[in-house]
């Protein structure tokens, strides 16, 4: 039997009986059967290739991402040792306005006068307990004085003007009351004056936890 003979009898072919297939026809058969064997594990290759080229590609674009930003640092590295300089500078002169412990004393003896010559007579002022910060310890002054308004605003500007640093806080002004008024401090229709005044100290124990 001739291969066209076989090729007009596929018709004919038994699909549960494979083995009955004429040899030429299994022969293509089995041909197609590798061909698309071969042509489907090419294309998952490709397929394996693309992912893993695309992958690549991902990493390659962060790597130039991650070389230009070390790039611009490595070329303002200069700019950044002369900005931390100026930094360590202004850091410096802060502290300097930050006053240590022995002169905690001077500064509440500034603040007396300063309250003085504004005007004010003074019913209180006294340290409170320290508050630690982080990076600072908080040195809080409780005042109370008497006065008129324009005497307690030229005493907070006069303050705030110092060089040390003082922040005030929780201002209270009121009229005394029947009691306070038996001081002689508040006659002449002088108002009462509560302030929380700060000022504050390096906590370099804090910085080296």
């Amino acid at each position: 039997m001739s291969l066209s003979d076989d090729l007009r009898g596929i018709n004919d072919l038994d699909f549960n009986n494979l083995g009955s297939w004429p040899a030429a026809v299994r022969a293509i058969a089995c041909g197609f059967v590798v061909l698309a064997v071969l042509v489907a594990g090419y294309f998952l290759h490709l397929q394996e290739l693309q992912e893993r080229l695309e992958r690549v590609a991902a990493e390659e674009e962060q790597l130039k991402i991650d070389f230009a930003s070390k790039a611009e640092k490595a070329a303002n590295l200069e700019a950044y040792k002369e900005q931390m300089e100026r930094l360590n500078i202004k850091f410096g002169a802060l502290l300097q306005q930050l006053p240590s412990d022995t002169e905690v004393p001077g500064l509440l003896e500034d603040i007396t006068r300063t309250g003085l010559a504004s005007g004010l007579e003074f019913d209180e002022i006294k340290l409170m307990p320290e508050v630690a910060q982080q990076f600072y310890i908080e040195l809080p002054i409780q005042i109370t004085v008497a006065g008129t308004y324009h005497d307690f605003a030229t005493f907070v500007s006069s303050v705030a003007s110092q060089d040390r640093i003082v922040t005030m806080h929780d201002f209270e002004i009121r009229h005394p009351d029947d009691t306070e008024l038996k001081s002689p401090i508040y006659s002449a229709g002088k108002m009462k004056m509560s302030i929380l005044a700060k000022t504050y100290r390096y906590n370099d124990q804090g910085v080296q936890k």
